[in-house]
């Protein structure tokens, strides 16, 4: 059985990474790989990248992350993507990697993603161009989210993102903000690539269960949302996502829908 194990928004600050860290630091024994769904950092800063690396090197399993908009905002995205390389976490934004653990392989299609809205309520790409580069910017994550995911060779097959691709998932949020937690795009993107499984974060106020419109699962694990350090996604056989573990100091296990 493959065991993902995902937390997004883990907001790390000098004065929280040692807390992360330990919670962190018995996911080698619950799952194979590691996903973190964006805004690894409070201000992305450069110095809360380096406390969160310090906390993530050695943890024991593979570790890939997308950036989220937090982690944008002191304009040093690249810094805090080197940051986590420098002690083994597989950054993406537009690349897949595979992972080839003992129990199957794992394909990760990551990207931050966008917002632009859901169909019938999102942004199109006219009018001013402040307002054409907010869509293309979406366009662009989707289109590159497609062809990551097209690249994987692999037993189960997952798209990681920030933003939410469907509004199943936003559900507690309000509505009038949808258009700046997600896109549609993102998840047509899934449905014409094909996918076992889409994690996000970003939704603080959202639920964890979604599915796309081609019938793909969507797992929001804002760390809000899941109200645990992460949740467990786990696959019996390959391509077939079987149950969700909560993870805390007693695991337990209930079926997914």
């Amino acid at each position: 059985m493959i065991r993902v194990a995902a937390a997004g928004d883990l907001h790390v600050g000098p004065d929280s990474a040692r807390a992360v860290g330990e919670q962190l630091r018995a996911v080698a024994d619950k799952a194979d790989l590691l996903l973190i769904a964006g805004d690894l950092t409070k201000s992305g800063l450069t110095e809360e990248a380096a406390a969160l690396a310090s906390q993530l090197r050695g943890l024991g399993v593979p570790v890939v992350a997308v950036l989220g908009n937090h982690d944008h905002h002191s304009d040093s995205p690249n810094e805090i993507a080197d940051l986590l390389r420098e002690v083994g976490v597989t950054v993406l934004e537009g690349e897949g990697v595979r992972i080839d653990t003992p129990s199957g392989s794992i394909g990760v299609a990551g990207v931050k993603g966008f917002g632009g809205g859901f169909a019938g309520a999102s942004g199109a790409e006219f009018g001013e161009p402040e307002m054409k580069a907010f869509i293309r910017h979406t366009k662009e994550r989707a289109e590159a989210l497609e062809t990551a995911l097209r690249t994987l060779d692999a037993d189960v097959r997952i798209a990681l993102m920030h933003y939410a691709p469907v509004r199943g998932t936003l559900q507690g949020e309000p509505p009038e903000i949808f258009p700046f937690l997600g896109s549609y795009l993102l998840a047509q993107a899934v449905d014409r690539a094909g996918a076992d499984l889409v994690v996000h974060g970003h939704a603080h106020r959202g639920t964890e269960h979604g599915v796309t419109p081609g019938g793909v699962n969507v797992r929001n694990v804002a760390q809000t949302v899941i109200r645990q350090a992460y949740a467990v996604y786990a696959f019996e056989r390959p391509g077939r996502e079987r149950e969700s573990a909560s993870v805390g100091s007693q695991p337990t296990s209930e079926p997914t829908t």
